[in-house]
């Protein structure tokens, strides 16, 4: 064993490079794994050092119970304390919108905003608004404006300054606490924070202060804190967000870290494979099976130790560079420290995944005969068929999805369906997607033949060149599906994301077309009607187009529903209706005597497309046939759609219930004057609201665009691991094939020729991972949305498909171009005569 060992551990030594080559999966796993922690302890001590809503200058919180104008003068006056500043928020309606008006000092150390145009309110008629709240709300400084506080009576404001506060939503202003207290019309305050004087200690004031509220009902009466513990908390629910962020990205590191492990067993085989004949040797003359296994099993362990050792000094540099060069365009991005402990963990992560990687090939190549051996230094890899046994561990699991996936089909939720578990679902779609990865693991070989002879068909019609490549994957069917299973375990995710994320947002568009289907609505108080002025007026706009007037009723009543509100809004005015979610009949078909209906009001009538329904609304009735029935609510969160003569036959007057608009100029410059137009439509009154219905699409698309650059940031982690397979798979491949490309370039073939045709083996590896994983991922994609029970339409993005589908294979490619350039420099005489 000692000598077998010790010529093992010889022959690394003499070829370091090699064993950095073969455990380069896992180098790159120990680096994201190690990286990961690094990045949640800089995001953790980030958020620690300024994501905090309370100022650092606040020694004392009063807070959760009631303190009035007279306690807080109380509390300014106590011995010690060197500033206060009450917090208070009232929310108003401004022009018919909300509006959020916070108490802040506006200067000094307890001051949460900062002036960044005019000044800061002084006078009791004063506020200031953030830069969001002066584009969508059309304000400016110097101008004023009439709020409505609730109380009965209307407050002129007048706009003296921009401030820039910790959040901007939108519906932001800021003043004095008296002005606030002012606009309340009471005298009680919801925080105060308290500045103590320097060098005065915080302890005996915050007993001071406690002592001022003895009085109080326990109810009523508010905490004391320090800063530092209230700071410390809203840290800590900030950091709850990232622990769970975290986890997520844990578990794609897993994904990660057993593709790396896949890609070890396929490179530890390889190079086995290629030293058969030294291991016949050290058989032949006298070494055991299970000296040899234990040898080979030891080169692993030596390889997990330095590759996982070079992955987390690597990454620890990065944890130190990357913040600072961060620091240097001005972000406040902290470094991480050295947790030694997870340094080790990870260390010994490589050492564990290596050992479990080489023990098959290590098995495989202490079993070889040392005769058989001596004939042949190809290895394993030429191998193209699969034993019994293999059969079966694809089999079984293949089976265990099916039934599995038959399951999850036949447990499928109808409409508003009560009672459904769909955690459970979704857990069981993620079961079987994991037996059928696991079942391509094993039937991959028997995979890769008709998918090479359909991928390849192009490759071979270009030359010899492209027959080689195709022949060279070809014949090492078990190396070629090894490499391949785990680009397509990437593949499959990217391809379970882009679907996942096309079909929601499918979903969501049909939902916001009949919620959402214009940028801006325009309504009165409930019953109200808006005047022909306003119609007129928004119609004449060069900054709207597409105005669109509607009336609405909403105590119409049909067979066993009361209380139906029914629209005439024109489905053919605004784009977005064409998207409506339509599940039966043709909304065209709409006409004088027909309806279009909600899936709700066709639920509880048991009314079809053909079917007569009788609307009554007071005296008035009208019998109407259904043409239509959608998925959801009719336009505008109504039941029922009609023609405009029917509504006047229900009783409906001439006036509109409320007004459409798009704004005529893209970007947020031409929604911010389309806003300002709709508004002076309607004369600027605080009778009226405007909404901006545009800001709900843009929120569902923000989030989706959000929720897709992480799940695909994430996911990459797995295809980095794939495309350093193929590259290390091809440069091993080099090295046991120095004799065929000697003799391909003996035969006349010329460099760039050698060079194109392993560059396209490397290619074929991507294509045969991108085809596996697309018939994977597509259909488990649409089997998890389901099993959401949000009942969403599959949408296949097919361009976004083939993007990623070609930038596999690229990368695939440029894989192997490196190990390719250096088996073209080899001369034929030296490669013929290499052993």
């Amino acid at each position: 064993m000692n000598t077998i060992l010790r010529t093992q551990l010889a022959g690394v030594a003499r070829r370091p490079a090699r064993l950095l080559l073969t455990g380069l999966a896992v180098l790159v796993a120990s680096f994201v794994v190690y990286a990961t922690v690094l990045a949640d302890q800089v995001t953790q001590r980030s958020v620690l050092a300024g994501l905090s809503g309370t100022p650092e200058a606040a020694d004392l919180i009063v807070r959760n119970g009631t303190v009035d104008d007279k306690q807080l003068a109380a509390i300014t006056a106590v011995p010690g304390v060197s500033r206060t500043a009450a917090r208070l928020e009232i929310g108003v309606q401004l022009g018919g919108q909300y509006l959020n008006i916070t108490a802040d000092p506006g200067s000094g150390p307890l001051a949460l905003v900062k002036v960044t145009e005019g000044r800061y309110p002084s006078a009791a008629d004063e506020i200031a608004v953030s830069p969001r709240t002066v584009k969508l709300l059309g304000l400016t400084v110097g101008s004023t404006t009439t709020i409505d506080p609730g109380t009965g009576k209307k407050v002129p404001l007048k706009i003296v300054g921009v401030v820039d506060p910790p959040q901007d939503f939108g519906y932001d202003g800021f003043a004095p606490v008296a002005t606030v207290l002012g606009l309340t019309g009471e005298h009680y305050i919801q925080q105060v924070d308290i500045d103590v004087a320097a060098g005065t200690d915080a302890g005996p004031i915050a007993d001071r202060i406690t002592a001022l509220f003895a009085g109080v009902k326990q109810d009523e009466r508010p905490a004391v804190a320090t800063g530092a513990d209230v700071r410390l908390q809203e840290a800590r629910a900030a950091s709850s967000d990232i622990d769970q962020i975290f986890a997520v990205v844990g578990a794609f590191v897993g994904i990660a870290v057993a593709a790396a492990g896949l890609i070890a067993a396929s490179t530890f085989r390889i190079v086995f494979a290629q030293r058969m004949r030294q291991l016949a040797l050290l058989r032949a003359v006298g070494a055991g099976r299970g000296a040899t296994f234990r040898a080979l099993a030891a080169e692993g362990a030596l390889t997990g130790l330095v590759t996982g050792l070079v992955g987390v000094a690597a990454a620890q540099a990065a944890g130190y560079l990357v913040p600072a060069a961060l620091r240097g365009f001005g972000m406040g991005v902290k470094s991480p420290g050295f947790p030694l402990l997870w340094a080790l963990g990870t260390v010994l992560l490589a050492i564990v995944i290596s050992v479990v990687a080489v023990l098959a090939p290590a098995v495989s190549a202490s079993r070889v005969a040392p005769l058989e051996a001596l004939r042949t230094a190809a290895g394993t890899g030429a191998r193209t068929g699969i034993g019994v046994l293999r059969w079966i561990a694809g089999l079984l699991p293949l089976a265990a999805a099916l039934a599995l996936v038959a399951y999850v089909v036949s447990s499928l939720p109808g409409p508003d369906e009560e009672n459904y578990d769909a955690g459970t679902m979704v857990l069981t779609v993620v079961a079987s997607g994991a037996l059928a990865f696991v079942a391509l693991i094993a039937l991959g070989p028997v995979l890769v033949r008709p998918v090479l002879a359909v991928a390849g068909w192009p490759l071979r019609r270009i030359g010899p060149v492209g027959r080689l490549a195709v022949g060279g994957v070809g014949g090492s069917a078990r190396r070629a599906a090894a490499v391949s299973v785990v680009v397509a375990l990437g593949v499959t995710l990217v391809a379970g994301v882009l679907v996942g994320a096309a079909s929601i947002q499918a979903l969501g568009e049909r939902e916001l077309a009949a919620s959402a289907p214009a940028d801006f609505e325009m309504t009165g108080s409930e019953g109200s009607t808006l005047p022909d002025t306003f119609v007129t007026t928004a119609k004449g706009s060069r900054e709207l187009t597409r105005v669109t007037a509607y009336r609405r009723l909403t105590e119409a009543q049909v067979a066993q529903y009361d209380h139906l509100a029914v629209t005439d809004l024109d489905v053919n005015a605004l784009p977005r209706l064409r998207d409506l979610d339509v599940r039966t009949g043709a909304v065209d078909d709409l006409r004088p005597g027909a309806a279009v209906i909600s899936r709700m009001l066709s639920e509880i009538n048991g009314a079809g497309v053909g079917d007569t329904v009788q609307v009554r609304n007071g005296k008035k009735s009208v019998s109407l046939t259904v043409v239509a029935v959608l998925g959801d609510s009719a336009p505008l969160h109504t039941e029922m759609l009609v023609t405009p003569g029917d509504l006047t036959a229900l009783g409906a007057g001439p006036q509109a219930s409320g007004l459409l608009a798009d704004a005529s100029a893209d970007g947020a410059d031409g929604r911010t004057e389309a806003l300002r137009a709709m508004r002076a439509a309607g004369g600027n009154s605080t009778d009226y609201t405007v909404d901006v219905l545009a800001d709900q699409r843009d929120e569902l698309n923000s989030d989706l665009n959000t929720l897709l650059a992480i799940g695909l940031g994430l996911i990459g982690l797995t295809v980095l691991i794939a495309v350093v397979g193929v590259g290390a798979t091809t440069a091993l491949s080099v090295v046991e094939r120095v004799r065929e490309s000697g003799l391909l370039r003996a035969i006349g073939m010329s460099r760039g020729s050698l060079r194109a045709m392993l560059t396209a083996e490397s290619a074929l590896y991507g294509v045969i991972g991108a085809v596996l994983g697309l018939v994977l991922g597509v259909p488990y994609a649409w089997l998890a949305v389901q099993a959401i029970g949000v009942n969403a339409p599959l949408a296949v993005p097919g361009w976004q498909l083939v993007v990623a589908f070609l930038a596999l294979v690229a990368l695939t490619a440029l894989a192997g171009v490196l190990p390719a350039r250096r088996a073209a420099r080899v001369s034929p005489v030296t490669a013929l005569g290499t052993d």
